[in-house]
């Protein structure tokens, strides 16, 4: 089986080193220099530390990397998806199965990633993988999940042919927007738990954000006719409770810079140096329910916090006093 992945992030990295050993994977970047360090030390920043296994290659030429693969895995950031599909649309064979392991909603248009891909590739297999998983837990080969949701058979066998395993269990569904939203929204949830620690409060008032946020993006997920139930699947609470919790998330970190009252510089070097999909994904989440006329207030008062620099603690005034 040959798989080609589409971005070269910690997360696809990660994901490449799950798959089996004597599949041909190769790895597209469009840094010539990674790819001549790749070509150098068969090492890949940023885990220097890890023996690429020799199945795996790198090129920084979209055309070999699209080689009649049996598989693409896109993997950049959300923001990126859009130019990436018009940059491979050329050799790409619209009866591929394509998995999208991409979180968010672009920016401007409110697209989901999935809708790119159908309208720029015109791909007629396609999943989206999404769930509980740091790329250090998923290298370090811990017990891992992921919810995919997929368009056709084709897709859901060729995904699980590639990455399921003995240390990765994935769980199909049908609702493709819903397990998008929720690989979205819970970054933007996890910079509101930031915002919290960063304030001092502890585990318990995590929990109670957390709870709160359950309830909003289960009647967000109802409002834009996905099944509410995608709540309760390893890309719904499986990945809040993960995202929400910990600082080895960049969302979270993100929000831990607001709560402490970093400065405007302090926060714009943070997002000029970090990929913040949670940043990129409120803005659009803003937009979207305000076109959609849905009413959200937990996304209006991270908003509030992040985008218009209010004062963080309106978060706690809001956790409190909300109906």
């Amino acid at each position: 089986m040959k798989i080609s992945i589409i971005g070269i992030g910690i997360y696809s990295i990660a994901l490449a080193l799950n798959i089996p050993s004597n599949y041909k994977i190769t790895m597209w970047t469009e840094n010539i220099e990674l790819e001549k360090q790749f070509k150098k030390n068969h090492q890949l920043i940023p885990i220097t530390d890890v023996l690429i296994p020799s199945n795996i290659k790198v090129t920084s030429n979209i055309k070999k990397a699209l080689n009649n693969p049996d598989l693409i895995i896109i993997g950049t950031s959300a923001k990126y998806v859009r130019n990436v599909c018009t940059s491979i649309k050329e050799y790409f064979n619209p009866l591929t199965p394509v998995c999208i392991a991409s979180k968010g909603i672009e920016n401007g248009t409110c697209s989901f990633l999935s809708d790119i891909v159908k309208t720029v590739l015109k791909a007629k297999h396609l999943a989206v993988i999404s769930g509980p998983t740091f790329a250090i837990d998923l290298i370090n080969k811990e017990p891992c999940s992921l919810s995919i949701a997929s368009t056709s058979k084709k897709a859901l066998k060729y995904v699980n042919m590639a990455l399921a395993s003995n240390n990765l269990k994935l769980r199909a569904n049908k609702d493709l927007y819903g397990t998008e939203i929720c690989g979205s929204i819970k970054n933007v949830i996890a910079i509101a738990a930031g915002i919290l620690d960063g304030l001092g409060y502890k585990e318990s008032t995590r929990a109670f954000l957390i709870t709160e946020s359950l309830h909003d993006i289960k009647e967000l997920l109802g409002k834009l006719d996905c099944n509410p139930k995608t709540i309760l699947s390893f890309a719904g609470i499986g990945d809040l409770i993960l995202t929400a919790n910990s600082p080895k998330s960049r969302n979270f970190s993100f929000g831990v810079l607001l709560g402490k009252k970093a400065s405007i510089r302090q926060i714009n070097n943070y997002l000029k140096k970090n990929t913040t999909e949670g940043y990129y994904t409120l803005l659009s989440i803003k937009a979207l329910t305000k076109n959609k006329k849905i009413k959200i207030p937990i996304i209006n008062i991270i908003y509030d916090i992040a985008v218009n620099n209010k004062e963080p603690e309106i978060l706690v005034d809001f956790l409190i006093n909300k109906q």
